[in-house]
């Protein structure tokens, strides 16, 4: 997700406050050798894709949509099928 302006390592140490400043409003690229290194955004910005990328939420199975609990209780009933002896 790099931004719309790029500065070099180089222009960080030189121009730090404006840089920070811009990655306020918006993510920032910052190159290392002309090739793009990092990505300077703010806490919410960052914030946002960590809540984004990470499927694995936790919750119960009263927040569990019911659609979501039948699939499991099915699976649940099968799995414990599988367990308990066949009989003649």
């Amino acid at each position: 997700m790099p931004g719309g302006n790029s500065y070099s390592t180089s222009d960080l140490s030189r121009k730090s406050g404006d840089i920070i400043a811009e990655a306020l409003r918006h993510p920032v690229t910052i190159t290392q050798r002309n090739k793009p290194r990092l990505v300077l955004l703010s806490i919410e910005d960052y914030q946002r894709l960590m809540k984004q990328s990470d499927p694995r939420t936790a919750g119960t199975i009263e927040t569990m949509s019911d659609s979501l609990l039948a699939e499991f209780e099915a699976a649940v009933d099968a799995y414990a099928g599988e367990d308990e002896p066949r009989r003649p």
